[in-house]
């Protein structure tokens, strides 16, 4: 590893490899350093019968924008332009058909209600759009926690309301970690690189990392906010506002499971079964994502919590419970564990993605402004319309990258 460069890049997740990439490009000499043993972030993708499973990130939102989509091409990869299973008609074995128009009609009264409170002055959470009393309460705030990884009582009705997203959702069969992780090609990295702390207060920067100390003009930090809320001694001098501001916008919680389909056949592709209608203690679950064999299973914030605790056998137990419950006791016999990452004891990320707290949408501004032209910060928490996406994560990062390049230039 070199201990010395113009620019460090701390953290190699979609934000890290776009600022790292377009600094290359331009020519500046740059050291991008990652803590784990692999590149991607919170992409990650594992390979499973020679195809990508996606254990972060897996959906190319708004995807005819989304800048991913003319990278994977660039790489040779395919894209399924199929309809997501959120677009479908759930399986009706415990959810008739008329119980799920009454639900999305529901839902987008919730919608409605929610937009007119973002555009009042005092934001509020999410849950005063709840219809007092409704029947699809529980299963409009489970599906809450699986967009913001965060519950509805928790998340700034303001900031959810300002998420750009579009109807356009895609996938990558090789999977969306493995595009992310290939961006990076031919840029200097060090992996296996935490950084301790960040020394900014001579000259030069002095990035320490637990393999030695980095001297640099200019960094650009991408750490997840789960991670700069907890380290207050990470910058000296102490910058508390950039903490204060990461703890402002917290990482929700949104695990994926995934378990192998016996006579799979019997299931339409992407055909979507939420284990209960109630609640927001229950996951959903995707039978044939992409047609293959497998169930996918999301579980979201609270409930992903308390099952964290118990591993990853917890989510099998609930999963096969909640399955059962609609299927009858055979189905256990059917499905078995694929595999699963638990993202909120990743010590690298502690969560899955950002979301704001009531009143601290401004949060995103705050931890997006760069410290005296020599540190840049880039993230999908940085991002006020595209958080919680890879997209918006690498749209951040190639900001980054030209403020660094326009504060060369300033000299």
């Amino acid at each position: 590893m070199r201990s010395e460069t113009e620019v460090v890049v701390v953290g190699a997740g979609a934000a890290g490899i776009a600022a790292a990439r377009r600094l290359k490009d331009a020519g500046v000499p740059c050291l991008l350093v990652e803590a784990r043993h692999r590149l991607g972030g919170r992409g990650y993708s594992v390979k499973h019968g020679g195809h990508g499973v996606d254990l972060g990130c897996g959906w190319l939102h708004s995807a005819e924008t989304n800048p991913f989509v003319a990278i994977a091409a660039a790489q040779g990869r395919a894209i399924d332009r199929s309809t997501p299973s959120w677009g479908r008609p759930a399986l009706d074995h415990a959810f008739p058909l008329a119980e799920q128009r009454a639900y999305q009609q529901a839902m987008a009264s919730f919608y409605e209600r929610l937009s007119a409170l973002a555009h009042e002055d005092d934001d509020v959470p999410v849950a005063a759009a709840f219809e007092p009393g409704g029947r699809w309460n529980g299963l409009i705030g489970a599906v809450v926690t699986y967009i913001s990884g965060g519950a509805a009582d928790r998340v700034s009705a303001q900031d959810f309301d300002n998420y750009a997203g579009t109807d356009v959702n895609w996938r990558v069969a090789e999977g969306y970690g493995t595009v992310i992780a290939a961006h990076a090609d031919a840029v200097e990295l060090a992996l296996e690189t935490p950084v301790t702390r960040i020394d900014h207060s001579g000259r030069q920067l002095r990035i320490e990392t637990e393999r030695g100390t980095i001297v640099a003009d200019r960094a650009i930090v991408t750490l997840p906010t789960n991670i700069l809320a907890a380290r207050e001694d990470l910058f000296f001098p102490a910058l508390p506002y950039k903490t204060e501001a990461a703890a402002g916008l917290p990482l929700g919680l949104a695990d994926k499971l995934y378990l192998t389909l016996d006579r799979a056949d019997e299931f339409g592709r992407d055909t979507r079964v939420f284990g209960r209608t109630d609640t927001d203690a229950t996951a959903s679950y995707t039978f044939r994502p992409q047609g293959r064999p497998q169930v996918e299973g999301y579980f979201g914030d609270g409930l992903a919590a308390a099952l964290e605790r118990g591993g990853v056998s917890a989510f099998v137990d609930f999963a096969i419970g909640e399955l059962t419950g609609v299927l009858g006791s055979n189905f256990k016999k059917r499905v078995a564990l694929l595999d699963m990452h638990l993202w909120g004891v990743d010590p690298f990320a502690r969560g899955s993605y950002s979301f704001a707290r009531p009143g601290k949408v401004g949060c995103r501004q705050v931890l997006a402004a760069p410290v005296d032209d020599r540190l840049f910060f880039a993230g999908e928490a940085c991002s006020k319309l595209d958080f919680s996406t890879a997209h918006g994560a690498y749209l951040t990062g190639l900001a980054a990258a030209e403020d660094v390049l326009a504060a060369r230039a300033r000299g």
